[in-house]
């Protein structure tokens, strides 16, 4: 299934930085550790709005290949891929088991259908970091502004 969008809710994280040098196996178990489960769910446009809605009202969380504002609790001016949110279109959409399973206040999300093969959060950050070492590659983040409040 292709992935659409991706979420991880604030708990979910236990470091807010990674020191600059080697990342260590103890650091990715320190800043991940919970034995969390990639789950892959379809969600029609309306049901993923309704989710968009409540990560607005806990204050925003972070996500990937998509862009949203955040007014009065409400999830606006949503864009996945850059396109606004159709609510009949469907959404691969990746979270944690956590989540997928109603952690957090998800719900709506307890009764639709997931995908998954055990592959651990965890694992995936540790596969990912070495498939950038093994390009020569380094970690590196900058402020995307995914996710902004607006009045």
């Amino acid at each position: 299934m292709a992935v659409d969008v991706a979420f991880i809710n604030y708990g979910g994280i236990r470091l807010t930085q990674l020191p600059a040098g080697n990342v260590t196996r103890g650091k990715i178990f320190e800043m991940m550790p919970f034995d969390n489960i990639l789950v892959l769910q379809r969600l029609k446009g309306r049901e993923l709005q309704q989710f968009l809605d409540l990560i607005a009202a806990r204050g925003g969380w972070p996500v990937a290949g998509m862009s949203m504002q955040i007014k009065d609790k409400k999830a606006i001016n949503v864009l996945v891929a850059g396109k606004p949110i159709d609510p009949d279109a469907v959404y691969g959409v990746l979270n944690s088991d956590f989540v997928a399973n109603g952690g957090d206040n998800a719900d709506i999300l307890k009764v639709l259908p997931r995908e998954t093969r055990g592959y651990l959060m965890r694992d995936a950050i540790i596969d990912y970091i070495q498939k950038l070492k093994s390009q020569g590659k380094n970690i590196s983040a900058r402020v995307e502004n995914r996710v902004t409040n607006v009045e």
